[in-house]
């Protein structure tokens, strides 16, 4: 089904070329002549600040009050009055987020129940699903080789170790949501020009 405006997520370990894949397909889709507003979880508000203290070991915080956290940064990131992804879809734009709740059910499943995520993110998932999420797939010894030549300081979740569990904890989610969501899963060991052709041929039908 064609729309004039599309709601995309990506989702992937890190490390698993999200980013270059969501400016490539911005541009793709402005080529389209959508009107693109591109944005990330956690965000920029004072809560994603608040989660970022934690990840760069700047403050203290138990699983289950990240998780929470995040939770609440995706609710205001979905309900904001100015640039909420709400309020931008209603203006006419396709929206494309690098994360949305597939994530948490991933990563916080490694320390707490995903059922018990699953209830928090409840809300943010009846106001709104993506027409299509991305799942980048990628090897977590090559994530971490990239993550290692790019950053200089490393987060709370970027060790081999997590990642392996995260993986698992995505392959759960996706299993776990399959038959009501639409989800694209493309093997990111691929060059991000091979990548965003798969990419592009399962963003296609809508545009």
């Amino acid at each position: 089904m064609k729309k004039d405006r599309l709601f995309i997520a990506f989702e992937g370990i890190d490390g698993s070329g999200k980013s270059t894949q969501v400016k490539m397909l911005l541009a793709y889709l402005e080529a389209c002549g959508h009107k693109v507003y591109p944005t990330f979880e956690p965000t920029d508000s004072r809560i994603g600040r608040m989660i970022r203290d934690i990840f760069n070991h700047r403050e203290e915080g138990d699983q289950r009050v990240i998780a929470a956290l995040f939770a609440a940064d995706r609710l205001n990131h979905l309900l904001h009055s100015q640039d909420g992804i709400l309020k931008k879809l209603e203006e006419g734009y396709t929206v494309i987020t690098d994360r949305y709740y597939l994530s948490s059910y991933a990563y916080h499943s490694v320390y707490v129940p995903m059922d018990w995520v699953a209830d928090l993110n409840r809300m943010s998932k009846s106001l709104l699903r993506p027409d299509l999420t991305v799942y980048i797939d990628m090897k977590p010894e090559v994530s971490m080789e990239r993550l290692s030549r790019s950053r200089q300081n490393i987060e709370m979740y970027e060790t081999l170790s997590h990642q392996v569990n995260v993986r698992e904890k995505y392959h759960e989610a996706i299993e776990r949501v399959k038959d009501t969501e639409n989800i694209c899963i493309i093997d990111g060991s691929q060059s991000p020009e091979v990548v965003h052709s798969y990419i592009r041929s399962a963003v296609e039908p809508y545009v």
